[in-house]
């Protein structure tokens, strides 16, 4: 288990995180810092409590926003994809009637030209 120490808002935490994690939780700390930092500068020092729960609110603000985002861009992949799929349907069935086009030109060019050759 690892152990890395984190500055929140000047103040040093140490967190236990799983052993390969250490990196990502410093990245995590350092993103949740700016926020209470940001925060901190447009509030004032209005205690640790109070800045950590605003950036927690803000956080859990972006985090329902990019889970929209992600339903969104989910629902348009899907579209796109049925859509895809339908226009792959479409392109086999002209397929399908052209060549049925091509085996009746085929014959009928087979029977002219038995015709011609009979004459």
């Amino acid at each position: 288990m690892g152990q890395v120490n984190v500055s929140i808002n000047d103040r040093s935490y140490s967190v236990a995180c799983g052993d390969g994690e250490e990196d990502h939780l410093r990245e995590l700390a350092r993103y949740l810092d700016g926020h209470v930092g940001d925060l901190a500068k447009s509030v004032g020092q209005v205690g640790d409590t109070r800045l950590l729960l605003l950036a927690g609110l803000l956080l859990a603000d972006e985090y329902s926003d990019a889970l929209k985002r992600v339903e969104t861009l989910t629902a348009e992949v899907k579209s796109l994809r049925e859509s895809h799929e339908s226009e792959l349907g479409r392109e086999e069935a002209v397929e399908q009637k052209l060549t049925t086009f091509m085996s009746a030109a085929a014959s009928r060019i087979e029977k002219m030209a038995d015709t011609l050759e009979a004459s």
